[in-house]
């Protein structure tokens, strides 16, 4: 009688690194020829962890070297308290148990919590990462999520039409330290408002389709500059991973050579210990061109591969770009071509970054944001601010938006001539980001308007510095209008309304004698005249 493993097969669909465009890893997908082999593993924990096992031997057969995705329900991790099989089979497939990301779907429901929690402990002891699949759809509670702390989340195709669902996601993947991932992408607007919402890895026909055999090549849709967000700290290095190609410390150069000839694409290797914390690091072709010298193959194949290796660059998993960077040019000169290794807070290595990517994706940031920027001021124009709002309202962060101009300006134009007046300009702007600290962020729109974006606690200094000062172009006094509106998590969806709610409170300032200040706060009626005088009626 044929066994149910008889009509199994398993396909392969890559997880797609949205920044890089390269593919981070690899699904094993269950697909059974008759039957439904799924269906009965819901309901028997055995059946769905042996089915986790053989879907790393599928994957073994096909001599991938990318990094895997299982997956199981959380009713077999409760069930198990672990994979043995998977455990077993990971390890006589010469793979390392951080390779393989356990994804974990629903049911959640009746489900006990302690004892999926404890589970997870276990994999993550062993060295496997965990990640949360099916968020969006299924019903995972949001602290259960939080509890299990996944090193990825995988958000149901059914969020790809709810970006403010996946921005808020994105904000608790980065509270979490784990990664963001969106599944079914399957046209280029779904793949573009996904990269702005904050996805960083996905999958979906889009890119490939599954199929019986691993795909490395696949299509991602040309990366606009300005979906590289660079706060003034700089890119994350998690939107720059690559999968790391990694063998043990004992490995000899042997097996590292037929890894490097068997896979050109690989750039180099990290030897690491059983805890998967990077040992030394081979690199291609320093390493191929001591083993083509006069007897090199003899002298080194049998030795062990540290011997032709050198120590790792290391960068923690919260490191910016601009860190990755630093360690680079601090290292010796003939290593300026070496992949980074980049280690979680246990120092195993979740990937690799390397540099060719780091510069291309900041030196396009850099052309954007000269494009932005004012010229008669060089600060960065609304585009910029308006993102900004759109991100501390993902965020959920209180906020303090304003709107500064000169009074009367057109006169002032008129009457000490246009250079006057742009010289006034420039000098508010100047002044404006000398008064600006922390996360405050200035904007020139144009004319004389400029956009203010601060906490709340950094208003008074801001404004007085600048209220206070006092201003002439051509001999001419001149007093400037600054309004502001305070926003609190909830009270504004998006930076349009955030504007609308500014508006009135302009008007407001401008209708005040003197240098005038009017704050509102958004969602209320009324505003605080904080300076200026009331014109008095005739």
């Amino acid at each position: 009688m044929p066994s149910w493993t008889d009509t199994l097969r398993f396909a392969f669909q890559p997880v797609v690194n949205l920044t890089t465009g390269g593919v981070a890893a690899l699904e094993i997908l269950a697909r059974p020829e008759t039957g439904d082999v799924l269906a009965q593993a819901r309901r028997d924990p055995e059946l769905d962890g042996n089915l986790a096992a053989l879907a790393v031997s599928a994957a073994a057969r096909k001599e991938t070297l990318l990094p895997l995705h299982v997956n199981v329900f959380a009713a077999t991790l409760a069930d198990l308290g672990g994979l043995a099989a998977l455990r077993n089979t990971v390890h006589e497939a010469g793979r390392l148990p951080w390779e393989v990301t356990v994804d974990i779907g629903p049911p959640y429901t009746h489900v006990p919590h302690r004892a999926l929690l404890e589970a997870v402990a276990v994999l993550r002891g062993q060295g496997f990462r965990i990640c949360a699949d099916g968020v969006g759809d299924g019903d995972v509670p949001l602290r259960l999520l939080s509890d299990m702390a996944p090193d990825l989340m995988k958000l149901d195709a059914s969020l790809l039409t709810r970006p403010a669902a996946v921005r808020g996601m994105r904000t608790l993947c980065e509270q979490l330290g784990a990664l963001l991932s969106v599944e079914g992408v399957e046209t280029e607007r779904q793949c573009a408002a996904m990269r702005a919402a904050g996805a960083q890895l996905a999958q979906g026909d889009l890119f490939a389709p599954p199929s019986r055999r691993p795909a490395a090549d696949v299509y991602v849709p040309a990366l606009p500059s300005s979906a590289v967000a660079t706060p003034r700290t700089g890119p994350s290095v998690r939107q720059f991973l690559r999968p790391a190609a990694l063998l043990p410390a004992t490995a000899s150069a042997g097996q590292v050579r037929a890894l490097l000839t068997g896979s050109p694409d690989v750039s180099g290797v990290l030897l690491v210990d059983p805890a998967g914390v990077p040992i030394r690091s081979v690199h291609r072709s320093r390493f191929l061109l001591s083993m083509s010298g006069r007897y090199g193959h003899a002298l080194y194949a049998d030795r062990p591969a540290t011997k032709l290796g050198d120590p790792p660059r290391t960068v923690g998993v919260e490191a910016t770009a601009w860190e990755v960077l630093d360690v680079v040019a601090d290292g010796e000169r003939d290593r300026t071509s070496d992949d980074v290794a980049v280690v979680d807070h246990c120092g195993r290595c979740v990937g690799v970054v390397r540099l060719a990517d780091l510069v291309r994706a900041l030196a396009e940031n850099r052309v954007e944001e000269a494009a932005g920027l004012n010229p008669l001021t060089r600060l960065p124009g609304s585009d910029a601010i308006t993102g900004e709002v759109d991100r501390r309202i993902a965020d959920g962060r209180m906020f303090a938006l304003s709107w500064l101009d000169v009074d009367q300006f057109k006169q002032v134009n008129d009457g000490a001539g246009f250079a006057a007046g742009d010289e006034l300009i420039r000098a508010v702007g100047r002044a404006l980001q000398g008064a600006a600290s922390g996360s405050t962020r200035v904007g020139h729109i144009g004319g004389d308007d400029f956009l203010v974006l601060a906490d709340p606690e950094g208003l008074d200094p801001l404004a007085a510095s600048v209220l206070d000062a006092p201003w002439s172009a051509g001999g001419r006094t001149v007093t400037l209008s600054l309004a502001t509106v305070l926003c609190a998590p909830g009270s504004v969806t998006d930076h349009r309304q955030a504007a609308a709610c500014l508006a009135p409170l302009k008007q407001a300032a401008k209708a005040l004698t003197g240098a005038s200040w009017v704050l509102g706060r958004a969602g209320l009626p009324g505003h605080e005249i904080r300076r200026g005088s009331v014109v008095a009626p005739a």
